[in-house]
């Protein structure tokens, strides 16, 4: 009898304790989306899992925001992103559900146990923001909610990301009440690192899904080829890598050149390359009888600054059209850009779409045959190449010419002359206009110029009651907006 009633209680414990993990997560994201911040950090350091319990917990509320972006967004839907956004730690986190750790040593460890590479997104303010660097947001609206994207940085990808700096930002005040916020320069980079955070390649600025894609494709597939090799295993396929990847870029720019009916520089020729691909060749150097680590990088250095020459602004535009289909919005991406832009009509909205792939395009192709080939050379030679923070430094520095030790990103020059007091700037604590102070004294805000705007009738924007607007750059430390 004793027996029969320590088993039953001990079967009343163990069925306790399986409703009890079954319905914690649960109970964590109901908790989360009431405004419990500790529910919101529990369910953070769940890692992935958390995340997916409260998508899970709220699962038709999502679906039905994503079959009808302009779905009414009543208190509890509000509610239920500001939720998804704590614990993903990404705005407009409910079409992707991907999940960022903010913590490099914690996406190291998670890399680690899982066997899989760490994408690290380095960007200026912060992923969480609606006011984050431009490439950035488009991020969050071309690759992250992409449904091919989503899938393959959840499954094969370990997601991080550091803010490199805050934001600016910029109010225009048009004097009769309507103001357009913005802002303002800054670029972001996405690095594929190794389980110990050293870079193995890196897709600078904005990417076309597809593009996106292939370059992920390739990195995992470098990351899986140096499992198990030595130091100097691993340097040499890494050399090798790098020169075969320069290469391919170099081969495609000047067949697109080629197509556009532009000039290819003197001595650049396409042969037939490995596994059926096309490989290029420059002449001079292919009759070089000693080849070394010096000669092959002025021969990487030479293809983008050779094309570059030939390449102008209207070859960009046609060399964009040849790769539409690397920046095709899907599904996926138009809901959230409606989401956001729920008061246009569909007319608007797709010539808004269509133009914005374009520029998509663009970026895609700028981006990969000017910055990728000179990124690979930094990461064949360069001394900072095994160091993520150093490297990016670099990279800011002389890539995206934003470097860290000018406070202002190239906004603000002693010697530029704007017939406006100290030059319009404003440091913390100070007045703008004996009225007008930053919040709390916090940030530096820059009254740049009133602009004229008599006979100014853009698109859709009315003309201004007042005959001038003043326009603020607005650098807030933590990245919020300090608004005049």
């Amino acid at each position: 009898m004793k027996t029969f009633r320590f088993l039953s209680l001990l079967l009343l414990v163990l069925v306790s304790t399986q409703i009890s993990f079954a319905t914690e997560p649960e109970a964590l994201a109901r908790k989360a989306v009431s405004g419990d911040t500790a529910a919101i950090e529990e369910l953070r350091a769940l890692g992935p899992e958390g995340l997916q319990a409260l998508r899970a917990q709220y699962a038709n509320e999502i679906n039905a925001h994503i079959a009808n972006p302009t779905a009414a967004r009543d208190e509890q839907w509000q509610r239920i992103t500001a939720a998804l956004d704590a614990v993903a730690q990404q705005k407009n986190s409910y079409v992707a559900g991907l999940y960022w750790y903010t913590d490099l040593d914690a996406a190291k460890k998670a890399s680690k146990a899982l066997g899989k590479p760490i994408l690290s997104l380095r960007l200026l303010g912060k992923l969480t923001d609606e006011f984050s660097c431009a490439n950035s947001r488009f991020f969050r609206t071309v690759l992250y909610p992409n449904d091919e994207v989503s899938a393959v940085l959840r499954d094969r990808f370990v997601l991080h990301w550091r803010s490199v700096r805050p934001v600016p930002t910029v109010t225009i005040d048009f004097g009769d009440g309507r103001k357009l916020e913005r802002t303002l320069t800054g670029n972001s980079i996405h690095y594929i690192l190794d389980s110990e955070a050293r870079p193995l390649d890196a897709l600078p600025g904005l990417y076309g899904p597809r593009a996106f894609l292939r370059g992920l494709s390739n990195a995992e597939k470098l990351f899986q080829s140096l499992a198990g090799k030595n130091e100097q295993e691993r340097a040499w396929a890494l050399r090798s890598y790098y020169e075969e990847r320069h290469n391919k870029i170099g081969a495609a720019w000047t067949i697109d050149t080629q197509k556009i009916g532009g000039k290819v520089p003197a001595g650049f020729k396409i042969v037939p390359g490995q596994n059926g691909t096309e490989a290029l060749v420059i002449s001079p150097l292919a009759v070089t009888k000693m080849v070394t680590e010096a000669s092959i990088l002025r021969g990487m250095n030479l293809v983008a600054d050779e094309l570059g020459k030939v390449t102008d602004e209207a070859a960009w535009k046609k060399i964009a059209e040849l790769h539409t289909d690397d920046a095709l919005l899907d599904s996926r991406a138009i809901t959230l850009i409606k989401y956001q832009n729920s008061s246009i009509s569909e007319d608007d909205f797709k010539r808004l779409a269509s133009r914005f792939q374009g520029l998509v395009a663009l970026d895609t192709v700028r981006n990969e045959y000017l910055m990728h080939t000179k990124l690979y050379t930094w990461l064949m030679n360069d001394p900072a190449r095994d160091d993520v923070e150093k490297l990016n430094k670099k990279v800011y520095d002389s890539l995206f010419l934003t470097p860290g030790s000018d406070p202002w990103l190239g906004l603000f020059s002693n010697d530029l002359y704007t017939a406006l007091d100290n030059g319009g700037v404003v440091q913390p604590g100070t007045q703008i206009d004996a009225d007008k102070k930053t919040d709390s004294g916090q940030g530096v805000q820059v009254r740049v110029l009133s602009v004229p705007l008599s006979g100014y009738n853009p698109r859709h924007v009315a003309k201004p009651a007042s005959p001038t607007s003043s326009v603020f750059f607005v650098f807030g430390p933590d990245n919020t907006r300090k608004d005049p």
